[in-house]
């Protein structure tokens, strides 16, 4: 008797149950959130984690830092090969100092002197060698002492050939000190300056990436690294998710949806009830999921179900990563 009570009440409960509204349409779903994983451009060993599972950080906040030593010492070394670069530009830019120029001047007048007496002592040994061919000539000198003669012009002949070129080296040297620089050389060295200070530039951003800092505000899902660790460049070290910009994806019967519109309003509910949090429909699905795509019949068409999402504040952090949930979708009208 007592069961039959029950079940006839059950029956009236059931019939007394307000049916949804016919101008909207409620679906079941879950919510997502984007979610960043996070990881360092370098690598090397933990030496500070600053956040664990569950904590809320802005944008901006350190994650971790790793062992920058390395990274600082190269710098220094970046900076001082920047630092000689720029001299040695400078030094050109600068040209030769008068000194330099007049100690050129004077090595190349005593390069001349040296031409001057080079070519008197030619002159005196051709003298000398033509005296004694004309004795042995007229048989009043020794073949010998003719020999002796034609070698010493020879010996100097070598040696104004030598001084001359001293000579010419010396006023050359002169002459390039006085135009300084060449135009090739300067750019030459601004190039090296240039790349100096690039790798500067690049062994300071090595030093900021040995600190991990978050690029959006959001929760931490899950930690993947522990302090103290060694971890290779761009390994996950952290999950991050942004749940005050979470969505829900709920799955829609096939009528409903030519009634849907992007951008329409609609409220999600969670099982705990309440009145629910306020979105939009950002995405429509342009296609049917969770069934055949051969579908042929109006009867089976009715059970297409296609994926909506939307999009609420959650800035509360009432909505989590795969929390169940139902959305109420107003109808619009038929176009």
């Amino acid at each position: 008797m007592r069961v039959a009570l029950t079940f006839a009440v059950l029956i009236v409960l059931t019939a007394c149950a307000p049916e949804p509204p016919a101008g909207e349409v409620r679906a079941s779903g879950h919510v997502e959130a984007t979610e960043v994983r996070l990881a360092p451009d370098t690598g090397g060993r933990i030496i500070e984690l600053a956040v664990k599972e569950g904590d809320t950080v802005e944008q901006g906040a350190v994650i971790l830092r790793l062992d920058a030593r390395t990274a600082s010492l190269a710098i220094e070394r970046a900076k001082a090969e920047h630092r000689q670069a720029e001299a040695q530009l400078a030094l050109l830019q600068a040209g030769a100092r008068r000194e330099d120029i007049a100690q050129a001047q004077a090595q190349a007048e005593a390069a001349r002197d040296d031409v001057a007496a080079a070519r008197a002592e030619l002159t005196s040994a051709e003298a000398d060698l033509e005296r004694f061919e004309s004795l042995l000539r007229a048989n009043a000198g020794s073949r010998k002492q003719r020999d002796d003669a034609a070698t010493r012009r020879d010996v100097a002949r070598e040696r104004v050939q030598a001084a001359e070129s001293r000579a010419r080296a010396a006023e050359q040297a002169t002459a390039r000190l006085r135009a300084g620089a060449r135009a090739e050389e300067i750019e030459a060295a601004r190039a090296r300056v240039a790349a100096a200070a690039a790798t500067v530039a690049t062994a300071e951003e090595a030093l900021n990436d040995t600190t991990l800092r978050a690029p959006i505000a959001g929760v931490v899902t899950e930690t993947l690294v522990s302090l103290g660790e060694v971890i290779a460049p761009r390994a996950p070290a952290a999950v991050l998710a942004d749940l005050a910009n979470a969505w829900a994806d709920v799955f829609v019967s096939e009528p409903a949806i030519p009634r849907l519109r992007l951008n329409q309003p609609a409220t999600v509910f969670t099982d705990a009830g309440g009145s629910g949090i306020s979105g939009v429909v950002t995405y429509i699905s342009p296609k049917a999921e969770f069934t055949p795509r051969n579908v042929q019949t109006a009867d089976e068409r009715s059970k297409l179900v296609y994926r909506v999402r939307v999009s609420v504040q959650n800035d509360e952090g009432v909505l989590k990563q795969g929390m169940p949930v139902e959305a109420v979708l107003p109808l619009q009208p038929v176009p």
